[in-house]
């Protein structure tokens, strides 16, 4: 049972190939851009849009079987669609409470839009978004359990 408040009309979303989906049983929250190595390199974009929800209010509905997990950093847990590759989820340790998905998998991502930029000092030079949202070198200052880290640069 969802522990947030529940939507009137629920959000769904899914990897580009279409074998995985899910549905989100609450009001998406803390949503952002993040700039760090690891999400460039994961989503091949210069940044990653990413929001959170309580973790059992994000239910896969089909494609169970199709999804890979792979931690990529010491706090967290990433899933993707091992079919096309498209990134999912990401569990943090330090945050079992929630889960963050990426927003872009959304069928209407316009709806949950970012309300600040994390790692900002790692992002690429020449990339730069429209707005005037917070910018934070590493975390945002509130973020519980995670201490600005940065994954280790690949050799």
């Amino acid at each position: 049972m969802s522990s947030s408040p529940a939507m009137e009309n629920k959000r769904e979303g899914g990897c580009a190939c279409g074998t995985v989906r899910y549905r989100l049983l609450s009001e998406p929250f803390d949503t952002g851009w993040c700039h760090c190595t690891t999400c460039r390199r994961v989503s091949g974009a210069p940044a990653l849009v990413f929001s959170s929800v309580p973790a059992a209010d994000l239910v896969f509905t089909s494609g169970e079987d199709a999804i890979g997990e792979i931690a990529l950093s010491e706090f967290g847990r990433r899933r993707f669609c091992t079919r096309c590759g498209t990134p999912l989820t990401i569990q943090v340790d330090f945050q079992p409470e929630t889960i963050d998905f990426t927003v872009a998998t959304l069928d209407e991502p316009d709806a949950v839009a970012p309300g600040f930029h994390i790692f900002y000092a790692s992002r690429i030079a020449w990339f730069e978004t429209a707005d005037d949202l917070p910018r934070h070198a590493r975390f945002r200052p509130e973020t519980r359990g995670l201490e600005g880290s940065e994954p280790p640069r690949h050799k």
